[in-house]
């Protein structure tokens, strides 16, 4: 039966050589460099048939799916199994032509063990094949964001640095002119420069902010934020930053009430200028999202070894898909076009920082930073709650032997609480 089957593949060699040409070939050129390919499956075909061993296909068909280009990977061309199923519609059709009815049926299923084996063995090399190219693609991707975020960095950092030798002088001149003007000038002139003066410094003031928020930023990217451990208590943190912003609340009649909750009047030790820029920039966030008359409520809860530090606010929310970019740097959501202008307006604008920072901070100090929300509507305004986690350090990170300073330390201020 196993030559049998041989001798039948030799008869039909002719007529399904060129009935494969004309199924897969388009074009002089393509027949020509597709026939002897053909002319080699075909012999392994039959030579599978005469051993009885399917995988002698095995070499043609890898070689062809391997040998497609990264083009044929990403392009609609037929795949390799997909060629082959055509070749064996074709095996059927000449042997239906030139069989008789009982030899056509005996021929085919003969043929079908190898048939599947090729199939199946195409598919998975296929698949691998696709896998591979799949992975390549997302490493070169993955090599172009990292790219294209180490130039943003090496960006942000320049600006930074370029801008703030013309800021300065744009304040220190804009100071000697306001002294001058106070001591020189006539009263009508100093009143009628007064507004400009406050205009430019109210100008470089928020760009001060803007580039220092861009130092920020540069420092977290390069991994070079150094924090200065001292003692610290959360609610004398946030006494301090609801007595800053109070003007701010005031004037857009907002409610802001901080709880005494356990652990905010513990001693712990952090870095307490970056802890108020958290908190503050937490905080600033809420005021801008917060429709006029919202309130605002800090609370926590002390947890093995960790501080759970919450801010909550009737605000207009964030969206589950848009809760995780609020972190990134320059994530800011929706079209900047339609925010207002000013730091603590309702949906006022900005360069997108301030979260990105303060998730830094709390990572270098060994905490997390996350956000809950219902969701995102500005008429019925479902709010958002940031909760923050720290860890409760007795002691700063051993450094030249202050360590053992600042246990004294605290060992004093505790007696006094």
């Amino acid at each position: 039966m196993l030559m049998d089957l041989a001798q039948t593949l030799d008869s039909l060699h002719d007529a399904w050589l060129e009935a494969a040409l004309e199924a897969l070939a388009q074009g002089e050129a393509t027949r020509v460099g597709l026939r002897p390919q053909l002319e080699r499956f075909y012999e392994l075909l039959r030579q599978a048939a005469a051993s009885g061993d399917p995988a002698w296909l095995d070499s043609i068909v890898y070689l062809w799916v391997w040998s497609q280009t990264v083009t044929d990977l990403d392009s609609e061309v037929i795949t390799i199994a997909e060629a082959l199923q055509r070749l064996i519609e074709v095996t059927i059709q000449v042997a239906r032509e030139r069989l008789t009815e009982g030899e056509n049926l005996e021929f085919i299923t003969a043929l079908m063990p190898y048939w599947l084996h090729m199939l199946e063995y195409a598919a998975n090399q296929e698949m691998r094949a696709q896998l591979d190219h799949t992975t390549a693609e997302l490493e070169r991707v993955q090599r172009e964001l990292e790219r294209l975020d180490k130039s943003k960095s090496d960006f942000i950092s320049v600006a930074a640095h370029e801008l703030k030798t013309p800021l300065t002088l744009i304040e220190g001149y804009a100071a000697m002119l306001r002294d001058v003007l106070e001591g020189a000038a006539p009263e009508t002139l100093r009143e009628q420069t007064r507004p400009f003066l406050e205009g430019i410094f109210r100008g470089s003031k928020r760009i001060r902010e803007i580039v220092d928020d861009l130092v920020d930023v540069s420092l977290l990217d390069n991994n070079m934020l150094k924090l200065s451990f001292q003692p610290l208590w959360l609610g004398q943190i946030f006494r301090s930053l609801t007595d800053e912003l109070a003007p701010v609340l005031e004037e857009r009649r907002l409610t802001l009430k901080v709880h005494r909750f356990p652990g905010s009047e513990r001693l712990i030790f952090g870095d307490v200028e970056r802890l108020q820029q958290v908190f503050r920039n937490l905080l600033t966030n809420a005021i801008k999202y917060t429709p006029d008359g919202g309130r605002i409520t800090v609370d926590g809860r002390l947890l093995p070894g960790f501080v759970e530090v919450w801010v909550a606010d009737t605000g207009i929310g964030i969206a589950p898909e848009d809760q995780h970019i609020i972190f990134d740097k320059f994530g800011r959501l929706g079209d900047p076009q339609t925010h207002s202008s000013g730091k603590t307006r309702f949906k006022g604008g900005g360069p997108g920082l301030g979260l990105a920072i303060a998730r830094g901070i709390v990572e270098a100090h060994g905490g997390s930073i996350w956000v809950e929300s219902p969701g995102y509507d500005e008429e019925k305004c479902p709010g958002s709650t940031f909760h923050v986690l720290l860890p409760l350090r007795e002691e700063p990170p051993d450094e030249s032997g202050k360590s053992g300073i600042f246990s004294k330390l605290a060992a004093y201020l505790k007696k006094g609480e």
